[in-house]
């Protein structure tokens, strides 16, 4: 009679181990589409910032690679960001207050960006987990991706 009991209280252990892993595994993917939804809407808020500044400036290649950056398709939104961030760094000259406004924004999205590639990496390991692979714990979520860029902070 006591096999009886210790196999439910393995079954027992094992469900609430694999009950316990799925949802860790749904939280890091939810953690990990709010990330990109965060760079997303800094990556946004910089790109407006530079359209506006290369329009009070009259930058025309600065604003011709802003709009690129505002319009970007998902697949070609880190050439698009890259771009942007050369021209940001090319050492034009500008009024304090804008200068200090960009600097700012640029800096948010460096951080949004390690955030987002941090959790990546977690929900990115927390797929690899045999049992998450045998179960097909992450099959509902779609495989986050690094967003790798240059390091869009200004100095």
């Amino acid at each position: 009679m006591w096999w009886v009991i210790a196999v439910v209280a393995l079954v027992v252990a094992v469900a609430t181990y694999v009950t316990w892993l799925a949802a860790r595994v749904d939280r890091l993917h939810a953690r990990a589409a709010a990330a990109y939804a965060t760079l997303d809407a800094h990556l946004v808020r910089r790109a407006a910032a530079a359209v506006a500044l290369a329009e009070a400036a009259q930058l025309p290649t600065l604003m011709y690679a802003a709009k690129i950056a505002l319009d970007a398709q998902p697949d070609d939104r880190e050439v698009a960001e890259n771009d942007l961030t050369r021209h940001l760094r090319s050492g034009f000259v500008l009024e304090q207050d804008v200068e200090e406004t960009l600097v700012q924004v640029s800096r948010r999205v460096a951080l949004a960006r390690q955030v987002h590639n941090d959790v990546v990496r977690d929900a990115l390991a927390s797929r690899r987990f045999r049992l998450v692979r045998l179960f097909r714990l992450a099959r509902k979520h779609p495989i986050p991706a690094y967003f790798d860029v240059d390091d869009p902070s200004l100095t």
